[in-house]
């Protein structure tokens, strides 16, 4: 998640990052979303352009290394009792910690698989040799999940429009490269053309002053040609001059009706539990309204 100027694409590994903040607010996105295609008996695709493992141990060497669930799912998961709009995503979580101690973290593409029904499929993408075996040797064994060993943002405009055409896409990658940025938007607009009815599901990363590119990829995600655009940010601590990742955030186009009420109400009530130092914030807006 940090932005790490001049180092391979290939050198990330979420397994560091796992269940940290960035995840969780992601995460709770995600299954608002789920829920609303949900909704209707219609079957939907998933697609997920940046999957990684799927699933990690936060006992791994990696995880125990940063630490970072601390201040993300563990702060959160004995509070799941006041949050049961996100009841869906801790009872993934619960599925995979079934004696209740938090051991393991499920990423986005185990989150979808889980909570998608039979006439559903997910279409997941991988560039990284080892995250791509991993991800085959956790999710690889449900046939309504199709993983595709490629570039992210390449695999994203090469299989859509998919079947059936009607779903979501979450774009989440690293950000290690400045070029990861242009290479959201240009994926983006390529996407809807493609698939103009597309809810499109972009993480991002809110940075050091000196480093940070949000407010930027807001502005060039808002000159596209599309209906609607809404952000939901949380950062979990002041903000650093040179570096470090302090909150992250959820740019949403062709947002469901009711989703920006959904996050209004979440996202400071996720403020309160995980603020580090009390100078912490949080925002839902609409960057372009729908008419």
């Amino acid at each position: 998640m940090p932005l790490l100027f001049g180092k391979s694409m290939l050198s990330y590994r979420h397994s560091y990052h796992a269940g940290n903040h960035a995840d969780v607010l992601k995460h709770a996105t995600q299954v608002l979303l789920l829920n609303k295609f949900k909704q209707k008996n219609k079957p939907f695709c998933y697609l997920d352009t940046h999957s990684g493992a799927g699933l990690y141990s936060l006992e791994s060497e990696q995880a125990q290394k940063t630490a970072e669930y601390q201040g993300g799912i563990a702060k959160l998961w004995p509070l799941k009792q006041e949050f049961p709009e996100l009841s869906d995503y801790f009872e993934v979580i619960s599925h995979h910690n079934p004696n209740g101690q938090l051991l393991h973290y499920p990423g986005s593409p185990e989150i979808a698989r889980y909570l998608l029904r039979q006439q559903d499929n997910m279409q997941l993408i991988e560039l990284h040799n080892n995250e791509i075996n991993e991800l085959r040797n956790n999710l690889g064994f449900d046939n309504r999940v199709h993983i595709h060993h490629r570039n992210g943002f390449e695999g994203l405009v090469g299989l859509l429009p998919p079947t059936p055409a009607r779903g979501f896409v979450l774009i989440d990658p690293s950000y290690e490269l400045k070029t990861d940025y242009q290479a959201v938007i240009d994926g983006v607009q390529k996407a809807l053309k493609r698939w103009p009815k597309a809810v499109i599901a972009v993480w991002y990363p809110i940075l050091a002053e000196k480093r940070d590119y949000s407010e930027w990829l807001a502005y060039k995600l808002s000159q596209l040609s599309i209906n609607n655009l809404l952000r939901a940010e949380l950062s979990v601590e002041a903000q650093q001059l040179e570096f470090g990742m302090h909150g992250s955030g959820m740019m949403i186009i062709n947002a469901p009706w009711q989703l920006d009420t959904q996050l209004e109400s979440l996202v400071p009530k996720l403020l309160d539990v995980l603020d580090a130092d009390g100078q912490g914030s949080s925002r839902v807006d609409w960057v372009v309204e729908g008419e």
